[in-house]
């Protein structure tokens, strides 16, 4: 038990583990922002220009409820007990989803980018000259130090 509980303590402190737990939450934070933005910012527009559309209220009713439709609202059909599928639930939905994946997409691409900024350029293994010995650039086609001149490599 002592043992399980010290490799828990590894775990637990271990950066990758933390920076998780942040992304996580991050994530949750992100997720009610960008849920936020497409019912209170885009959908409104979209739903005007589409001739006064709400997507919340867009639903089949299944099964009327104890009061008979027709319903107006999803909220009207759900205090009525009827039965619905709501697929302008859905659209809003996988507009959430498309918008968190284009700005994760961005993000992803930004921090690659700097990571790519960060790395060293590959430097050329050097070789050795064959006359005078000292290492040579490999792309180098005579030496700097004898001037011999050196074989192409391939």
């Amino acid at each position: 038990m002592k043992k399980m509980m010290q490799e828990f303590r590894e775990f637990a402190i271990k950066g990758n583990a933390v920076e998780m737990a942040i992304g996580i939450m991050i994530g949750a934070a992100f997720t009610s922002v960008v849920k936020s933005l497409v019912a209170d910012v885009l959908m409104p527009p979209l739903g005007l220009l589409l001739g006064g559309v709400d997507f919340a209220n867009l639903f089949v009713v299944l099964k009327p409820g104890e009061i008979s439709g027709p319903y107006t609202t999803l909220a009207e059909a759900k205090a009525a007990g009827a039965v619905t599928i709501n697929y302008g639930m859905l659209l809003n939905a996988v507009i959430s989803f498309l918008l968190v994946a284009l700005v994760l997409f961005f993000v992803v691409r930004s921090m690659n980018a700097m990571r790519r900024q960060n790395e060293p350029e590959a430097v050329e293994t050097p070789v050795v000259c064959p006359e005078c010995r000292e290492p040579v650039q490999a792309s180098a086609t005579r030496c700097p130090h004898c001037t011999s001149k050196i074989k192409a490599r391939q």
